[in-house]
């Protein structure tokens, strides 16, 4: 079977804060989440067909997400539950703007402990787009794993979607942060950063300069989100920005993710290769991203919140109808 697009990296319980008990103490919500694992689902709930790579404990989170995955139309089998290990987990505060800061259970986790062996035969070789974020990229043997699936994935002829998601928090200093971040660059070919990571991956804080190293040096298209403000897309010497959609904000988990599900299903409709996007192919694989974003802000989670095609084509409607 050949998968529209094929993932590897993390797969976790995001635990959102949800308000106070009757003693004051903070409640959290256990919601399925990781950024591959979004990615997928916003994909899959948009029509593509997907598959993750990755290790979750053999607990009742690990069984949570491999069924909350399941039922938003991800393939699993590739997702193996080691015995002794435990499932990678998340505590996320909001702030009243929707914004989260995070707090990790991951050390040793079993995401970090993905070998090669844990990789099923000819799936990278399957997948039209390989996407993988930086997570795996933290320890070894996630590290080295990842670094072959992209290799099989990119000899096979899959285009490498790459998302650096830096998480601070995970990382022993910045500076090994950038130095494994940047190592994967010359492997993609489709980039998605934050405006927060421009300086990080590129050395550039702007977001149209970063977008332009990254593909001066060999990326074929790099997207740079920019919340609110929507997205610029970069490819061919030309930058584009299409604008956001002005949405209530309840919780913005997930938000890089949709923006990203949703672009590489348009890529994918497009049906052609990459060299032949144009800047305004891109900017409206941007536009379905970014009301697949505004649309994920709207609800809790990140599994849970992303939105359908259908959900997305009428949200556009509706704001093209304004």
């Amino acid at each position: 079977m050949a998968y529209d697009i094929v993932a590897l990296d993390e797969l976790l319980v995001d635990f959102t804060e949800y308000g106070r008990s009757p003693g004051g103490s903070r409640l959290f919500e256990q919601n399925p989440g990781g950024a591959p694992a979004n990615v997928l689902a916003a994909a899959a709930r948009c029509g593509c067909s997907t598959a993750l790579i990755s290790k979750v404990g053999a607990d009742l989170h690990g069984r949570f997400l491999i069924d909350a995955l399941a039922q938003a139309g991800v393939d699993v089998s590739g997702v193996s539950v080691p015995p002794g290990a435990f499932t990678p987990l998340a505590f996320v505060a909001l702030s009243d703007q929707g914004e989260r800061p995070f707090s990790f259970a991951r050390r040793h986790s079993a995401d970090t402990q993905l070998r090669l062996e844990d990789i099923p035969a000819g799936l990278p070789e399957q997948a039209a787009i390989f996407h993988v974020g930086s997570l795996s990229l933290t320890e070894e043997p996630a590290r080295s794993a990842t670094w072959q699936a992209v290799s099989r994935a990119k000899a096979a002829g899959a285009l490498i979607s790459y998302d650096p998601n830096y998480r601070a928090a995970l990382w022993p200093s910045e500076a090994a942060a950038a130095e494994q971040m940047r190592a994967l660059l010359p492997c993609a070919d489709l980039v998605k950063l934050s405006q927060e990571e421009t300086a990080l991956l590129t050395g550039y804080s702007d977001p149209e300069r970063a977008a332009r190293a990254l593909t001066d040096s060999g990326v074929g298209c790099a997207a740079v989100t920019l919340g609110a403000a929507g997205a610029l897309v970069c490819a061919n010497g030309q930058t584009g920005t299409v604008p956001g959609f002005s949405v209530p904000v309840v919780d913005t988990t997930g938000a890089g993710d949709a923006f990203w599900g949703g672009f590489l299903y348009l890529v994918r409709k497009f049906s052609k290769p990459l060299d032949r996007f144009t800047l305004e192919d891109l900017s409206t694989c941007a536009l379905w991203g970014n009301a697949a974003a505004a649309l994920c802000v709207g609800r809790r989670g990140g599994i849970p919140a992303m939105p359908s095609a259908d959900e997305i084509l009428a949200f556009l409607s509706g704001a093209q109808g304004t």
